[in-house]
């Protein structure tokens, strides 16, 4: 299985792309540039050792060459026109969309589209064929990019399709982080929300920490 993530040369998608090829599953970064895409591959690549391999292509060929799986992990400004440039390509495979839909000039809002939030936004731009699952919203790229620590939350996955959300939990688990079912893509709204909440509180100067992420405990721990 190969993985695809689309913007993949920015700070959240390079830290997936570690990630994921430190677990042993292949990955193809994918920007508009696809020379950029390939130099950021070789330098991540010089980052790990006895791990699957990072490689780079531009948008529509990161696309194709992945398995089932696409990352969409651009800027919110670049969300709507990234994926009119690759929806072509998107049957048979699944959506990932960590994108959250920050407000223009400040990180501590959110500004949500009219569909109610990007995961719901890209379900509505691709039809319901292709399926769209929001997920990974409210992982620190700072957390992702540090290999020597753990990733220090859980991820909440929500999309309309059950199985491509069972699919999605299962390739979440294989970066040792836990990931809980959330329900269908309205729940994106809530989720896509809480990431200016932790952006304020990790850039608070009376909180004496930052980078920090949600867990769902059990009762009694």
């Amino acid at each position: 299985m190969s993985v695809a993530i689309l913007g993949g040369t920015g700070p959240q998608g390079r830290g997936l792309a570690l990630r994921f090829a430190r677990a042993g599953i292949p990955v193809v970064i994918g920007s508009r540039d696809g020379e950029r895409a390939q130099s950021v591959a070789e330098e991540l690549n010089g980052q790990l050792n006895d791990a699957a391999a990072i490689t780079g292509e531009d948008l529509r060929g990161a696309v194709t060459t992945a398995d089932e799986m696409v990352i969409l992990a651009v800027p919110y400004s670049a969300h709507d026109a990234t994926l009119e440039g690759i929806r072509d390509l998107l049957p048979g495979k699944i959506l990932i969309d960590i994108v959250v839909p920050l407000a223009d000039g400040d990180p501590k809002k959110v500004d949500m589209p009219a569909a109610g939030s990007a995961t719901e936004a890209a379900q509505a731009l691709l039809g319901d064929d292709i399926p769209v699952i929001g997920a990974l919203h409210n992982v620190s790229a700072a957390t992702l990019n540090h290999l020597d620590h753990p990733i220090n939350c859980d991820v909440l996955v929500c999309g309309n399709d059950l199985a491509a959300r069972e699919k999605v939990i299962e390739l979440i688990r294989k970066i040792d982080v836990e990931a809980y079912n959330a329900g269908p893509a309205i729940s994106a709204r809530c989720i896509e929300a809480i990431t200016p909440i932790l952006i304020r509180i990790n850039i608070s100067k009376k909180v004496p920490f930052t980078h920090a992420g949600i867990r769902i405990w059990a009762p009694g721990t």
